[in-house]
């Protein structure tokens, strides 16, 4: 359910109660949600995720990420947001897709190798060619 990217980082499609409580099981400390609420009829609110999360002990954090795209302040908020984790970290969105690339985003932002973040979307199964541009400026500029 739950895809790891590194030992601490995992990315999942939309989560419910049931896979937060696993997510606590699973050792994970903070949640991070990168899907706008109402982006489909019937999806699970943030703050019901929000609240399930708090009521187990585990952080939450929203950076809503829609399909028009990545931007600066979305970039910095991950990376500050896994910069201040103290333990596993799950990421969601519709697919996982967005979470796992705004993952890739940050880490670029923060002097990680490009090469390294596609392999690493790609052997969890996410395509991060279309946001390679921008991986390498944030990795020029970091």
């Amino acid at each position: 359910m739950f895809r790891s990217l590194t030992d601490t980082m995992f990315v999942a499609p939309q989560i419910g109660v049931e896979e937060v409580r696993a997510a606590r099981d699973a050792g994970i400390t903070l949640i991070i949600n990168n899907r706008p609420d109402e982006e489909e009829p019937g999806q699970i609110s943030g703050a019901e995720i929000e609240a399930a999360a708090a009521a187990l002990g585990i952080s939450y954090i929203a950076i809503p990420v829609t399909h028009s795209g990545f931007s600066q302040p979305q970039v910095k908020a991950m990376a500050n947001a896994l910069d201040a984790a103290v333990g596993p970290v799950l990421a969601f969105c519709r697919s996982g897709t967005r979470s796992c690339l705004l993952w890739a985003l940050a880490e670029a932002s923060q002097g990680a190798e490009p090469d390294d973040l596609t392999e690493i979307a790609s052997g969890a199964g996410y395509d991060a060619t279309p946001i390679r541009p921008l991986l390498d400026m944030l990795k020029a500029q970091a």
